[in-house]
């Protein structure tokens, strides 16, 4: 059959798929790792699966999610949130921006604030973030660039507002919605159907 250089297409929905197989034999270890991921998600995700045909990478990988910070309350979860959120669209990650769309509207997540994390709106139109959440956001932008663009009037506003502590956690949280972003994508891996919104495309 002749290759196009298009990504193949599922015949049943329309879903791109992934640009290869996951491995059909899968050490114990990992299938345990797998059935808590999904236990935990609902969803028997690709990305791990992918990941086990290289199990160093599937360990690694599964640990570094296990840690990324998960919000101590419900303002830590909703910035959190926002910066997954934010990291993800700028990347143009399309499973990243599904997985953490399920938190929209639990952490509050307006359309008007939504509109701005796309660059529909303008982020002086909406007057509904905190401080912090400005700061947060533009540092998810920052981070999420080649080069990462951070001014020194940036970091002494970062520095006054978060801890060091918390600066860390939101850095490590960017870099890991980054890094599955762009394994998402190395692999070619579609949406898994967390959310039935659509952040990134007008045809969904």
């Amino acid at each position: 059959m002749k290759n196009t250089g298009k990504k193949e297409k599922n015949s049943n929905n329309g879903i791109p798929k992934a640009f290869i197989k996951a491995p059909k034999r899968i050490p114990l270890l990992l299938r345990i790792g797998l059935y808590i991921a999904k236990k935990e998600t609902g969803k028997d995700l690709m990305p791990a699966r992918m990941l086990t045909w290289y199990p160093r990478a599937a360990i690694g990988s599964g640990v570094l999610e296990m840690m990324t910070a998960k919000g101590k309350n419900n303002q830590e979860m909703r910035l959190l949130n926002l910066v997954r959120l934010q990291a993800s669209l700028i990347c143009s990650c399309s499973f990243c921006i599904d997985m953490n769309a399920i938190g929209i509207l639990k952490n509050g997540i307006t359309d008007d604030e939504l509109a701005v994390l796309q660059g529909r709106r303008k982020v002086q139109s909406v007057d509904t973030f905190s401080l912090r959440e400005l700061l947060a956001l533009e540092y998810a932008i920052s981070l999420s660039r080649t080069p990462p663009d951070l001014s020194g009037q940036f970091i002494k506003n970062l520095t006054c507002e978060f801890t060091e502590a918390e600066i860390v956690m939101l850095a490590s949280t960017i870099a890991s919605v980054n890094y599955w972003a762009r394994l998402n994508q190395g692999l070619g891996i579609p949406p898994a159907g967390f959310s039935d919104r659509c952040l990134l495309y007008h045809k969904c």
